[in-house]
C-alpha cells in the first residue's frame, strides 16, 4: 500500500536532501561529540513543528503522532563520523575538520531520516499510529544504541526499522533478507607475563614473545577445528605489543583482537576456547595469561515478517529488479540493541557506482556515496513506517 503523496514529496525534496547530506558531510563530528549535528537536527525539526527531545549527551528522539490511533514504529538513523582523513579533496563539500570524515554514510542516514520525517509529517492526519525517529549518536563505538534504549528510545514501540548506505551494492538495489545481516562483534585482550632478561641468556628467561607468537599461530584452530564449518566465524588478531629493546628478552606481551559470528552458542564457545588456549599456551612455557573478553554488539537478525514487509515495499516502490540479497557481513552494527527488544529489520541501500567513483570501502578516506541513493533511502524509511502502521 504505497503512499503516492509521500513518493511525490520526497522526489520534490531531492535537492534539499542532497544539500542536507552535503552540509552534514562537511561538518563531521566523532562519537559522543555530535553536538552541532544534534543542534542542526533539532532546528530542522523545529521548523517542521515536529515534537522531539534531546538524549544525553547527544542525539534526538522525535515523534509524529498520527491523526488516528494505532501502533508505534521507530525509524533509526545514526549521526557520528570517523577519525579518518578525507582524501576526496576536490569535493565542494569536503570535510572541514582535519582527520575527521563521514566515511561510513551516517551523514546520508541523518539527511534521509530528516526528509522522511518531513514527508510523513505532511501526512500525519492520515497516519494510523505513531512514528518515532531515532537520530542516534556513537554507532561507531557501539555505545549509542544502548544509551538511546536506556533513555526510552523503544519504550512502547511495536517495530523498528533501520537503513545503512552500502557502497558494495549497486545504486538502485536494496537488500533486506530474512535472518542474519550483521555479525556480533566482540573484543578481546590477552596479556602474557613471562620473565625478562638479557638477550644473550635466554635460558634464564621465559620469553613472552615466543609465548605470544605460539598463541597467535595456534588460536586460529579454534575456528578451523572446533566449530561447525557451516556456522561462519572470524577470529582476528589485530594488534600485538611485545618487547622493549633488540637485546632484551620480553617479559610481557599484549595481544588484542576481535571475534565475529552469527550464532550465540558459537560465540560462547569461541570465548571459552580463547581463554583455554591462552592459559594452556602460557602454561606450556611457564608463563601466565590474563584474558579480557568484552561482548560488543549482538548479531543483527532480521525478523521474518518485518523483512518480508521491507521487500514488498521495495518491489512496489522501486520495482522487482531493485530487490537484492546481499550476503551477511561480518561487520558489526549496534542496531542489534533495538532488535533485542523489538521486532524489526535493517536494510542496505546500494550506493556503489563506478562512474561516480563511489565503490570505495566503508571507512576508507575516499569513501563517498552516489547521491541518487538518497531519495531511495528517504522514501524507504517513510514508506516502511506508512505500510507498517497501515497493515
Amino acid at each position: 500500500m504505497i503512499n503516492v503523496k509521500i513518493k511525490e514529496s520526497i522526489q520534490n525534496y531531492d535537492e534539499e536532501l542532497k544539500a542536507l547530506r552535503r552540509k552534514l558531510h562537511s561538518e563531521p563530528e566523532l562519537s559522543w561529540e555530535e553536538e552541532n549535528t544534534t543542534n542542526f537536527v533539532c532546528e530542522y525539526l523545529d521548523n517542521l513543528g515536529i515534537h522531539y527531545r534531546r538524549t544525553k549527551p547527544t542525539g534526538v528522539i522525535a515523534t509524529i503522532e498520527g491523526g488516528k490511533p494505532g501502533k508505534t514504529v521507530a525509524l533509526r538513523g545514526d549521526m557520528d563520523a570517523l577519525s579518518v582523513e578525507e582524501l576526496n579533496k576536490n569535493l565542494p563539500y569536503v570535510s572541514k575538520a582535519e582527520g575527521k570524515m563521514h566515511a561510513c554514510g551516517h551523514d546520508a542516514h541523518t539527511a534521509m531520516l530528516l526528509i522522511a520525517a518531513k514527508a510523513l509529517n505532511e501526512q500525519k492526519n492520515e497516519l494510523p499510529g505513531t512514528v518515532r525517529f531515532l537520530f542516534q549518536p556513537a554507532e561507531e563505538v557501539a555505545e549509542g544504541a544502548k544509551a538511546m534504549v536506556k533513555q526510552g528510545a523503544v519504550d512502547g514501540v511495536d517495530n523498528v526499522f533501520g537503513i545503512h548506505i552500502w557502497s558494495q551494492m549497486p545504486t538502485g538495489k536494496v537488500s533486506c533478507p530474512v535472518g542474519p545481516a550483521f555479525a556480533s562483534a566482540d573484543l578481546f585482550k590477552v596479556t602474557f607475563k613471562g620473565r625478562g632478561g638479557h638477550g644473550a641468556m635466554p635460558h634464564d628467561c621465559i620469553d613472552a614473545a615466543i609465548v605470544a607468537s605460539s598463541f597467535v599461530m595456534n588460536v586460529q584452530t579454534v575456528v578451523s577445528r572446533t566449530i561447525d564449518a557451516q556456522k561462519p566465524a572470524v577470529l582476528t588478531i589485530g594488534k600485538m605489543v611485545v618487547g622493549t629493546r633488540f637485546n632484551v628478552i620480553a617479559e610481557n606481551a599484549v595481544i588484542e583482537g576481535t571475534v565475529r559470528c552469527f550464532d550465540p552458542k558459537t560465540r560462547d564457545h569461541i570465548e571459552s576456547q580463547l581463554r583455554h588456549y591462552a592459559e594452556n599456551v602460557a602454561a606450556t612455557y611457564g608463563a601466565t595469561a590474563d584474558v579480557e573478553y568484552i561482548r560488543g554488539t549482538q548479531a543483527v537478525i532480521n525478523e521474518e515478517k518485518s523483512a518480508n514487509l521491507a521487500q514488498m515495499i521495495v518491489k512496489e516502490v522501486f520495482g522487482e529488479d531493485a530487490v537484492y540479497f546481499e550476503k551477511p557481513t561480518m561487520g558489526g552494527e549496534d542496531f542489534s540493541d533495538y532488535l533485542e527488544r523489538v521486532p524489526g529489520c535493517f536494510a542496505l541501500v546500494g550506493s556503489g557506482n563506478p562512474e561516480k567513483d563511489t565503490e570505495w570501502a566503508h571507512h576508507h578516506g575516499k569513501f563517498n556515496i552516489d547521491e541518487d541513493a538518497l531519495t531511495i533511502g528517504a522514501e524507504l524509511y517513510a514508506q516502511y513506517a506508512w505500510n507498517y502502521l497501515n497493515k
